[in-house]
């Protein structure tokens, strides 16, 4: 329920108010209301000394109200600011009184506007993806496997995002050797089983390779 004084051009109407807002910081309330901005509107000047508790009341609307509509008190004097932010005031409550009260903190469709403004003109800034460092062991089909054709298969695979690294071969056993090669990827870019399965392990590449087991897979 909005709250309502008598004529505070009165002196009466000064002394409810100040009766009212005994141990009090607003009208209503924990912060600056409707029925602060409408009061506000309707005391002429600021309240006297032998009304402590309006005046500083007075003041803490006047000081809000003229931050939100620091236009309209351009050029006045500090000494006569309180009185200039009340027609600031009183014209903020012109708006539909039903609406919820957006003087202080609320952003208007002016400021959404210029803050989306604000942020188109900012460079995008690129994310950078990870990379990791993969060792992949390369099992050809038999002893007979050209391991130079093989590797030359294998690093024949180009692909934006990897690099192949150092190779080595190792011996498994019954004269077979397998091709043991680093290579470094961009997360975002390589998948490791794509590589393998679609890549690798498919023609013409399967002509020298049998299997691709991941050793060590660590992101850098």
């Amino acid at each position: 329920m909005a709250v309502t004084f008598s004529d505070l051009h009165t002196a009466e109407g000064l002394k409810a108010l100040e009766a009212h807002l005994a141990g009090k910081t607003y009208i209503s309330g924990d912060g600056i209301s409707k029925d602060d901005i409408k009061v506000f509107a309707a005391v002429p000047t600021k309240p006297g000394a032998e009304f402590p508790n309006a005046a500083r009341w007075y003041d803490t609307i006047a000081a809000a109200t003229a931050s939100r509509f620091p236009g309209k008190a351009a050029g006045v004097s500090a000494s006569s600011a309180p009185a200039a932010a009340a027609p600031a005031a009183a014209s903020a409550m012109d708006v539909d009184d039903d609406d919820d009260l957006d003087l202080f903190g609320d952003e208007t469709e002016e400021d959404k506007a210029a803050a989306a403004e604000r942020a188109a003109a900012k460079p995008a800034k690129k994310k950078e993806s990870g990379k990791s460092s993969v060792l992949m062991d390369i099992k050809p089909w038999d002893d007979e496997t050209d391991m130079k054709k093989l590797e030359e298969t294998v690093r024949s695979v180009q692909m934006e995002g990897l690099t192949w690294g150092a190779s080595k071969l190792v011996a498994v056993g019954y004269g077979i050797k397998k091709l043991q090669i680093m290579m470094t990827i961009i997360d975002d870019l390589v998948s490791v089983d794509t590589l393998v399965e679609e890549v690798l392990q498919e023609p013409p590449h399967n002509e020298y390779i049998q299997s691709c087991d991941i050793v060590a897979f660590n992101k850098i």
